[in-house]
């Protein structure tokens, strides 16, 4: 009967024993879970950085600005003389020479003008003849009792009167006669007609061309000068000192992919547009084939020398506050430290910088708008392809994040991806 009782006993010893194992076990995974947890929740509430280095400035400057073409000389024709349009000889496309007739205008009340000025110009002469002879009569009986010297000196007068109104009534005839000439619309250069405006029959106005239905006048026709084309380019204020006479730039049109046109520097405006705080440069490309229209958009590339003494950072790097342009860098606690630096001139996704920061100098890519000094980040790696080099053999070498590693490649924005080897955002 003993052996009962010593057996029942050493079962409940048993299970105290398993029940102790098991409570001590779950007490001592409950805490690992709980200090995990509260390692992620550390890691998770510090802000994850990437760091990128300065680089030296580009030893070329390049730049692409939109530019106009125009013609080298451009001349708008308009009628001088009033008329209809009798015939015209040149449409668009026409290539002319200066002189080439174009059009000729019908202006018979202007005909009728020009033959009463010659008529004019004839009783004139003939008036002068008579006066002429008038004047000798008189001068040959001076001195007698015939005449007075006072009727002498008028007939001399009117002999002079008659002269001067021969004088008004040639000039008079010789306007007519210009008149007569601008019936005939020509070239005033040698190039190619880029518009035609008027037809036969149409009516024209003198000084305003060819008038239309409601009243609107209109040049006749429009010659262009297309040996040469100039080139007009607005350069921005920060690149104005590439303007000088060495400026050379290359053009790319839409309609000829894949060439370009070299145009050499004319001349510039030498101020800057209060509006656009650009400057107008003048370039000249020698266009002997035609090829290059007038009024046609091109890109001009330009090519500058740089200073690679200057460092240069992305923009995504720069932080602006009421202290001024600032970068954020990180000592080796990962503590975040605020460096205001001086920056030059604008490179368009990057900026110079003059002053403020070292070649060596770690600093935060695209830092983040609440981000202090003093605060605590850590470290991660760049993200291959996006941060770092796609290439194997051109990609710098990056240590693990716990050893602090830096990336020193070109600045990228941040990537917001979660990485496995960060355990959340790169």
């Amino acid at each position: 009967m003993s052996a009962q009782p010593s057996k029942g006993r050493f079962l409940l010893v048993i299970v105290a024993i398993v029940a102790i194992v098991l409570a001590g076990w779950g007490i001592i995974e409950r805490n690992s879970h709980y200090e995990k947890l509260a390692k992620e929740t550390t890691e998770s509430a510090t802000q994850q950085v990437q760091l990128i280095s300065p680089e030296a400035g580009p030893a070329r400057r390049t730049l692409d600005l939109p530019a106009n073409i125009s013609a080298w000389y451009l001349a708008p024709i308009y009628a001088q003389v009033s008329g209809y349009v009798k015939m015209w000889y040149k449409d668009i496309g026409a290539q002319v020479k200066a002189g080439d007739l174009l059009a000729e205008i019908d202006t018979p009340g202007l005909d009728a003008q020009y033959a009463a000025a010659k008529a004019n110009l004839d009783v004139a002469v003939a008036r002068y003849k008579l006066a002429q002879i008038t004047a000798k009569r008189w001068k040959a009986l001076q001195g007698t009792q015939a005449v007075s010297q006072q009727e002498v000196d008028v007939q001399a007068a009117n002999a002079e009167a008659e002269k001067a109104q021969v004088e008004a009534a040639r000039h008079e005839m010789e306007r007519f006669q210009a008149l007569e000439g601008f019936k005939r619309i020509v070239a005033p250069f040698d190039g190619v007609v880029t518009a035609r405006l008027a037809d036969v029959g149409d009516y024209v106005n003198a000084g305003r061309g060819d008038v239309g239905a409601r009243g609107n006048a209109t040049e006749l026709f429009s010659v262009a000068d297309v040996h040469a084309m100039r080139v007009f380019v607005s350069v921005p204020q920060d690149y104005a000192d590439i303007v000088t006479p060495s400026l050379t730039a290359t053009l790319s049109v839409p309609q000829f992919p894949g060439r370009t046109f070299v145009a050499r520097y004319l001349t510039t405006a030498a101020a800057f547009n209060a509006n656009t705080r650009t400057v107008t440069t003048e370039l000249m490309v020698d266009n002997p084939a035609g090829e290059l229209w007038p009024d046609s958009y091109a890109t001009a590339h330009f090519e500058a020398p740089g200073d690679p003494r200057i460092l240069i950072l992305p923009q995504s790097a720069l932080i602006f506050r009421a202290e001024g342009m600032q970068v954020a860098m990180v000592d080796p606690s990962n503590h975040v430290h605020l460096v205001s630096i001086k920056v030059g001139t604008d490179l368009g996704s990057s900026v110079q910088v003059l002053s403020g920061l070292k070649a060596t100098d770690k600093v935060i890519n695209n830092p983040s708008a609440g981000l202090l000094d003093g605060d605590k980040v850590k470290v991660v790696p760049g993200t291959r392809g996006y941060n770092l080099p796609s290439n194997p053999a051109t990609a710098t070498a990056h240590h693990d994040a716990d050893d602090h590693s830096q990336d020193d490649t070109r600045a990228m924005p941040e990537d917001n991806t979660p990485s496995p080897e960060a355990g959340g955002r790169p």
